[in-house]
């Protein structure tokens, strides 16, 4: 196979001007050619890829054809909702602030979640404690499975961790993922409203290995970086002129009460160094070649590799579309 030497640099884009006219120049097509919308909805969190998918859009269909949707809700960060606000205007788009926090309390999201942190921990107080789901870390170099912790903390700051069970775990996710599918609801309102297309922010990694709500954050019309690794949707952040504060954030979940970091909930790495691992293990590199550029044992490298495997095996089901039973 003909293909450069790997190194820490390979995912660096070689011509960003010439990616962003690509994908702006496909965003028109799907949008004005092929489907005949009038314009694109994103849902806008402050994070870099929502952030990366508004300015995208603001730059080639025109600001005042997108339409921006915060969709703030008792647990988000208030960061991103000002963070949010800040893009939008400047990049001169149209927003409005939806919360959706009354949604939630109809569907008893926070009530279902509060039931199964208490059966973990009875003294729990949804009143004034904050609680998150963390994965561990150490199952990387261990051969092991991801084991997801329950973390709670009171209001003095004092925390606590436990193993969480699995019919703990699946109704605590389950619930929270009212939360996604609320939002998808809503930018899914002003798209058919305006008769405009649903812009999707997920990356390459949140698709590929499964980093995403089904019906939730994973319903959109198209993905402009669905093939972009995280620090390359940083690198056409910079270009598009994301502002500075939305770039340097730390990616977050903005799911849980508690602040929870996207590497401690999912990845377990960081993106500088997941991002030419995942790249390696897509196209062939020996753990060797990997390791040694990387600086660290060749067997650590297929232990990652095996998990980034298990990984998308077990998220399958989330990228399946529905199945259409044949006519006997």
């Amino acid at each position: 196979m003909n293909r450069p030497p790997f190194s820490k640099d390979i995912l660096k884009i070689k011509d960003i001007e010439a990616l962003a006219d690509h994908l702006g120049a496909l965003l028109k097509e799907e949008i004005f050619v092929k489907y005949k919308r009038r314009g694109a909805v994103v849902g806008i969190s402050g994070g870099i890829d929502s952030s990366v998918s508004m300015a995208l859009a603001a730059k080639y269909i025109g600001a005042e054809r997108v339409f921006g949707v915060m969709m703030p809700e008792k647990d988000s960060s208030p960061d991103s909702e000002s963070l949010a606000e800040k893009l939008a205007k400047k990049f001169g788009v149209p927003h409005i602030v939806e919360n959706i926090r009354p949604a939630l309390e109809g569907f008893k999201c926070y009530e279902r979640r509060d039931e199964a942190i208490k059966r973990v921990f009875p003294e729990f107080d949804p009143l004034t404690d904050k609680s998150k789901i963390g994965i561990n870390k150490t199952g990387l170099d261990q051969k092991l499975p991801p084991v997801f912790h329950l973390t709670i903390i009171d209001k003095n700051g004092n925390q606590k961790s436990k193993i969480i069970p699995i019919n703990e775990y699946l109704q605590i996710v389950a619930a929270s993922n009212f939360k996604q599918r609320c939002r998808m609801s809503m930018v899914y309102y002003y798209a058919e409203k305006m008769h405009y297309m649903v812009i999707g922010t997920a990356n390459k990694h949140e698709i590929d290995q499964g980093f995403f709500v089904k019906y939730g954050d994973g319903g959109a019309d198209f993905y402009p970086q669905a093939h972009l690794y995280k620090t390359q949707v940083y690198q056409l952040a910079g270009y598009l002129g994301v502002p500075d504060e939305i770039i340097q954030r730390t990616p977050t979940t903005d799911t849980y009460s508690a602040e929870q970091t996207q590497e401690e909930f999912f990845y377990q790495l960081p993106f500088e160094m997941m991002d030419p691992l995942w790249y390696g293990f897509e196209n062939g590199y020996s753990t060797d070649e990997v390791g040694e550029v990387m600086g660290i044992p060749a067997e650590e490298v297929q232990i990652i590799f095996d998990n980034f495997a298990r990984k998308k095996k077990t998220t399958e089901y989330l990228r399946a579309n529905p199945y259409y039973f044949p006519v006997i």
